[in-house]
């Protein structure tokens, strides 16, 4: 079959009426390719949407599906005899992300390929003209999708910080003393922590699609339905922020057991409704005060569902044209190779556990312990070890983790997540290449270095990656490492080295970067047993 890029007749002949230039079995032959092509992102979104951050994740594509039929009934779809070129650069755009994502093993690639895929479907449809014109809702499935683990991870640890220090102005407002330690609020009596849930991403994610929707159906200038859709991010803050506050005020006069149960989950929901309802006024104050001559809209969100069935009614009878018929055959010839190309098996990694890491370093004897259940958690990793160890005069503490695939969301985490919390605070940061090892056998490598305090006590930290043979300091470039070690070599694991020592008040620095250096001249040659480099 010859396919014209240059003029794809809508159905217009009387021989491509017949059931073989329906719609609706091409599509369901589109759906099944991107089914069998896109899998494993598609599972991995429905996982994501089983977590309360995603739980409103199945409602945007009911929200998309409205936007469309609103757009369709309000100005139906015209015939569009013109180039399809522009949906099949976007088709194959979508299936080398998807096929990209697939090698790598990373979910959220092949789900932003998937995404890509509809836009594909949609101008190959309607065409280039008519189906550019439903780009917000196609834009707007965007907001179904999780935030890449690394990612997620760093905003929530910035949103917790706002977050507990606005809280606390809010209690100071109300004249009741209160203490800030980190992300811990001390009441006296009390003290609440600011937990990854308070971060307020729980508003803010379904917030963005509801602030979407509500721009799109906007009546007024572009730029009021930008405003609108941006302060979806200061008001999520603030609410939060002051919902965070009440909290600490109702259990200071009231008790603990107002910050958990039924009635926390029920606070946020009123502030969940709360921001929709500030939303929803900032339209009206744009509408009214700020039209700069414009006539005063009829109404200011339009939200019509008058006819919103004719266009589904009318869906047995589209035609589907040789364009949107031929990228159906390749998206369902690429779902079937990719499903027949046989799995590729990672090689055993042949390394030590780190639970048989020896306690005994040089004149450092150390004492493993173990993680608090919650960074153990946001840690996510297969193994760690976490051990404080002694000379007798100097501590240091040494955490070591290990990942045995870090594409599938986890093992990346931003810099400020490795560092100790509950209260530290950064003074210094700053990349810098340390060298150890005794003389002959020395190694020459970048670390991340830290100098934490909280109140007068300070602590030096160093931390990097071990990925594979390579050390690396930089979260993104680990992750993108890994991405292309899956790709060439099957292989992602990897893991995180940090070390730790106190500083006393009167201590040079320089005394404690000796200190950690002299303990990693007997760590790092260990190392490769348990993080093995990649064989040449």
């Amino acid at each position: 079959m010859t396919v014209d890029f240059r003029n794809d007749e809508h159905g217009a002949s009387t021989d491509y009426a017949s059931l073989a230039t329906r719609a609706i079995p091409w599509i369901l032959v589109a759906s099944l390719g991107a089914a069998a092509f896109y899998w494993d992102g598609l599972i991995s979104l429905g996982y994501a949407w089983a977590r309360p951050e995603y739980s409103y994740g199945p409602l945007v594509p009911l929200i998309t599906l409205y936007m469309t039929l609103l757009e369709i009934n309000r100005h139906p779809v015209k015939a569009d005899h013109g180039s399809r070129i522009v949906g099949f650069i976007v088709l194959a755009a979508a299936l080398l992300i998807g096929l990209v994502g697939n090698l790598v093993e990373i979910p959220d690639i092949i789900t932003y390929g998937f995404i890509l895929y509809i836009g594909a479907l949609i101008l190959l449809l309607a065409g280039t003209r008519e189906g550019f014109r439903f780009w917000p809702g196609w834009l707007h499935l965007i907001f179904m999708l999780p935030l890449p683990a690394f990612i997620y991870l760093q905003v929530s640890t910035h949103l917790q910080a706002v977050s507990a220090e606005l809280g606390v102005a809010v209690i100071q407002l109300m004249n009741i003393p209160v203490l800030l330690d980190g992300t811990v609020i001390d009441l006296g009596e009390y003290k609440l922590l600011v937990a990854e849930a308070c971060s307020g991403l729980r508003y803010l994610f379904p917030l963005f699609s509801f602030g979407w929707l509500m721009a799109v159906l906007y009546n007024g200038p572009n730029w009021h339905r930008v405003v609108i859709f941006l302060a979806t991010i200061p008001v999520t803050i603030l609410m939060n922020s002051f919902r965070v506050g009440m909290i600490g005020v109702l259990v200071n006069y009231y008790g603990i057991e107002q910050a958990e149960g039924f009635l926390h989950y029920f606070e946020g929901w009123v502030i969940f409704i709360s921001c929709t309802a500030i939303l929803y006024i900032l339209a009206w104050i744009l509408s009214r005060y700020f039209s700069f001559g414009r006539e005063r809209p009829a109404y200011i969100i339009g939200m019509d569902y008058q006819g919103m069935m004719g266009p589904l009614k009318k869906l047995p009878s589209l035609k589907a044209g040789r364009a949107f018929i031929s990228a159906a055959v390749i998206a369902l010839l690429a779902g079937l190779a990719w499903q027949m190309t046989p799995t590729q098996e990672p090689a055993p990694i042949n390394r030590l556990p780190l639970g048989i890491f020896p306690m005994n370093v040089e004149n450092w004897q150390g004492r493993a312990t173990i993680l608090d259940r919650d960074i153990e958690r946001v840690l996510g990793a297969d193994e760690y070890l976490l051990a404080d160890f002694s000379d007798g005069e100097k501590d240091i503490n040494l955490l070591m983790t290990f990942y045995k695939s870090q594409t599938k969301g986890s093992g990346i985490h931003s810099p400020e997540i490795c560092l100790p919390g509950g209260g530290w605070e950064v003074s210094q940061w700053q990349q810098r290449t340390i060298t150890v090892g005794s003389d002959g056998e020395q190694q020459s490598f970048p670390v991340n270095r830290a100098i934490i305090q909280q109140g007068l006590e300070r602590q030096l930290v160093y931390f990097w990656f071990e990925q594979r043979g390579r050390r690396i300091t930089n979260d993104f470039e680990a992750k993108f490492a890994s991405m292309w070690d899956t790709f060439a070599d099957g292989r992602s694991d990897g893991g995180l080295v940090r070390v730790v020592t106190p500083l006393t008040r009167t201590e040079d620095v320089e005394l404690a970067d000796e200190r950690l250096q002299n303990f990693l001249s007997s760590v790092v040659p260990q190392l490769p047993s348990y993080f093995p480099a990649i064989e040449n």
